[in-house]
């Protein structure tokens, strides 16, 4: 029997030499007296797409996280014990300096509560919007109605201050009652919510990748690069986390760092740089950028992908409806941008 494609035929269904297939029936076997139609799968049906976990779960302490708690404690005591011996000092010298040390003493440690508790509630915002992400996902996966609902829900409580957000939480607020589907929910959710953002984060990106790009070309030393680079990439995290309803402290910001490193390393991300930047000057680009401004391109290249690894980790949602940003489309706008430069 020969193995060439069947030529393109017209037939009608009810015709008796056609035998329809069930879509598990793998022991028929063809036959040249009969047509055999074998149905598609229901897009439907199919198992859904969904991203993976964007940092690796850990849970439980670590020793490291015991020394330097430890540590930390250790500190503080010290301080408390220095501070105490200042007051007494003070009052044994004058009373009025005393009282005035007392006073500075009290405002310190206000200041260092303070401090603490908004690093415990930025740490804590961190933590709801990593959990929402992994219930999005979730939800893709089982299609829960109840769940994709408190999901919204809690989208709303972080959006709430965002005032470009106005109109996307009362169409969904509208949209509550409806008979959606839970992962239908969580998508309608994303394409509200979320688009906005994601543009403002693609231009948060690009702009970053830009000033590296241009002060790395010009700087006169590498110390600079390094030290440039470094302060532009905690704050295009700062920013994206911000955009996307987080409020990092100081801690939360080492943390998230942590996170988009990992994701990186977990994503192959630098790698993907590597080779598209190959690509690029394999092209012939290199040949219309001076040596300065190949640096800068591969500078505002690698501040490009972090920021992309740091979308995933700072948004909420996982990206379902919405196409992921691309390196590829960031890369454009900034040899543009690097090409202008040059002419000038």
């Amino acid at each position: 029997m020969s193995d060439r494609p069947r030529k393109p035929a017209a037939f009608k269904l009810e015709d008796p030499r056609v035998r329809v297939l069930d879509t598990d029936d793998e022991a028929a076997k063809p036959s040249r007296s009969k047509i055999q139609v074998m149905p598609e799968s229901d897009a439907a049906l199919l198992p859904a797409t969904i991203d993976e976990p964007a940092i690796p779960v850990q849970r439980g302490f670590g020793w490291a996280t015991i020394l330097w708690m430890s540590l930390g404690c250790l500190v503080l005591l010290g301080l408390g014990l220095g501070i105490s011996n200042l007051v007494t000092d003070l009052f044994n010298r004058n009373q009025s300096l005393g009282y005035i040390g007392l006073v500075f003493a009290c405002a310190a440690v206000l200041a260092l509560l303070v401090i603490i508790l908004r690093e415990v509630l930025s740490l804590m915002r961190l933590e709801t919007i990593e959990k929402l992400h992994e219930r999005a996902n979730a939800v893709l996966v089982s299609d829960d109605r109840k769940e994709s609902d408190a999901i919204v829900r809690d989208l709303l409580k972080i959006a709430h201050e965002n005032p470009r957000l106005a109109h996307a939480r009362a169409m969904l607020q509208d949209h509550s009652g409806d008979i959606i589907d839970g992962a239908d929910m969580v998508r309608l959710a994303e394409r509200e919510l979320m688009a906005p953002l994601d543009r403002e984060a693609r231009r948060l990106i690009s702009s970053a990748a830009q000033r590296v790009s241009l002060v790395t070309a010009i700087s006169p030393g590498a110390i600079i690069d390094v030290l440039f680079v470094f302060a532009a990439a905690l704050r295009l995290v700062r920013q994206l986390a911000r955009l996307y309803g987080g409020r990092p402290g100081t801690l939360g910001l080492i943390r998230l760092m942590r996170h988009v490193i990992a994701h990186l390393a977990v994503t192959g991300g630098m790698a993907a740089s590597d080779s598209l930047i190959q690509q690029m000057l394999g092209h012939g680009i290199a040949a219309k950028l001076s040596a300065r401004l190949g640096e800068g391109l591969l500078n505002g290249l690698l501040t490009a992908r972090l920021g992309l690894a740091a979308i995933d980790v700072t948004r909420p949602l996982p990206f379902a409806a919405l196409p992921r940003p691309a390196l590829s489309d960031l890369a454009k706008d900034l040899m543009k941008r690097l090409g202008d430069t040059d002419t000038k």
